[in-house]
């Protein structure tokens, strides 16, 4: 114990002048100073002890960084100049002492890099995220918060792929990472291409901007002085450079998925995670493409799958939004192709795994019913459409739900409020009922019960 209050008192006495000043400047009274001074020595007596805890360390750096938010905060009311003494440095020493003696918490590292960025300690911050990578290379999670980081913040691209790329050696049985590498890769391509539209690097396509009944020829900006177009396009071969890169035809994300999908054995569930972070970026060009590619390669391999099914009705009304002149057409494409699935898993002989079957495709049509019917611009007679086509999907979800479950409690009461969200209370109370039959003492459920008293 001699050696842990001989580290105490030594840490303690670095701290003096730094209490000395925020004493004179009259930030803090003397009271004051003696409780800090007093807390400070309980912390570093407990951490410094043998039989100190990560949860120690996080509370003694979050106790110092509340402190120098108190601080920051007088000084600002107070009009006075900001003393070197500042509380960064002595988070920062704490916390990397902390991350020194636990370095497996990831706890602490995360509280490290969290406050590094708040305080905008790039440096600091790249130190840091180099330090726990070279730690904890098997950990997804950081390699994809680093990630991001480097786009986010930085805006840099090859520094980003290169995280998700050495992640890759390390984790390559994380979906979770091949995930989230297709997303950052798409995450790229829209911005390309929103860059492109707004600097007016994209020609309409002339055969297809045809301007019929339903459209509007919006003039272009005409300068008033020069007389001259003020957005003009850039000539014919660099528009063709950009359309035949690899970055905007999807080329990239493509080779991900199939890489991905190759590492799993094309399993469906990934297949059909991937295709919906694809999905996500509805309006990027490309998207049409790779969501065609990633249906295709699930018919293929795994064509009774649920989840394949799933992706090959949705796929027509996913790559233009409701507002687009296609989308009737696209949703007869996607109830041609939700018919055919539907035959498809009847024709089983086994009736059980059949129900099981259905009920999960019914939970997805369900959800992507009702994400349609939150825009308010669908036409009166696809509206009428889609309650009908939601309304006969749900009785028969409940017929083959009590038959067979194929899914379990937790993702029953998520459908139901959504339902409920979605202001179709009826059907959600309905569900209600079945759910506490085949699941009576589900808290959530249970939950949703007693708020449907208030429904009606």
């Amino acid at each position: 114990m001699a050696g842990a209050s001989d580290k105490a008192r030594f840490y303690l006495e670095r701290s003096v002048p730094e209490l000395h000043e925020l004493l004179r400047k009259k930030l803090f009274t003397e009271q004051e100073i003696t409780s800090i001074a007093k807390t400070r020595s309980d912390f570093e007596h407990k951490v410094n002890a043998r039989g100190s805890r990560p949860v120690d360390w996080a509370r003694y750096a979050q106790y110092e960084m509340n402190l120098e938010s108190l601080r920051q905060r007088r000084i600002k009311r107070k009009g006075l100049k900001n003393s070197g003494h500042t509380g960064q440095r002595r988070i920062f020493f704490i916390l990397d002492r902390a991350t020194k003696k636990f370095s497996g918490d990831i706890g602490l590292w995360m509280q490290y890099i969290e406050f590094a960025r708040k305080q905008k300690a790039n440096k600091k911050l790249s130190q840091i995220l180099t330090a726990v990578l070279r730690l904890h290379p098997t950990n997804p999670d950081l390699w994809i918060y680093a990630a991001n980081y480097a786009l986010d913040e930085r805006s840099d691209i090859a520094e980003s792929r290169s995280c998700m790329q050495r992640g890759l050696r390390f984790c390559k049985g994380s979906r979770q990472l091949w995930c989230e590498y297709a997303k950052l890769e798409m995450m790229y391509i829209s911005k390309i291409h929103a860059r492109g539209r707004i600097l007016g690097l994209q020609r309409p396509d002339n055969d297809k901007a045809g301007f019929g009944d339903d459209t509007v020829d919006i003039p272009r900006t005409i300068d008033n002085e020069t007389g001259s177009e003020a957005f003009e396009y850039i000539d014919e071969e660099i528009l063709e450079k950009l359309q035949g890169s690899p970055a905007l035809s999807g080329a990239i994300p493509i080779a991900i998925i199939e890489s991905a999908m190759k590492q799993f054995a094309w399993d469906s569930a990934l297949g059909k995670e991937l295709f919906d972070t694809v999905a996500s970026f509805r309006g990027v060009p490309c998207v049409a493409k790779i969501l065609r590619h990633i249906v295709q390669g699930l018919q293929s391999t795994t064509p009774s799958s649920p989840a394949t099914m799933s992706c090959f009705f949705k796929e027509p009304t996913l790559s233009d939004g409701p507002v687009s002149a296609g989308f009737p057409a696209a949703l007869r494409s996607s109830l041609d192709r939700l018919k055919i699935s539907v035959e498809t898993l009847s024709a089983s002989s086994n009736l059980e795994s059949t129900a099981r079957s259905r009920s999960i495709l019914a939970r997805e049509v369900i959800n992507w019913i009702l994400d349609l019917h939150t825009h308010d611009v669908l036409d009166q007679d696809v509206t009428k459409v889609l309650l009908a086509i939601l309304k006969k999907t749900w009785n028969q979800f409940i017929i083959d739900l009590e038959m067979s479950p194929g899914i379990n409690a937790h993702e029953f009461s998520e459908v139901l409020e959504t339902l409920q969200k979605k202001e179709f209370k009826g059907l959600a109370a309905s569900g209600v009922i079945v759910g506490l039959r085949l699941w009576p003492e589900h808290t959530h459920l249970l939950a949703i019960q007693r708020a449907a008293i208030t429904w009606a």
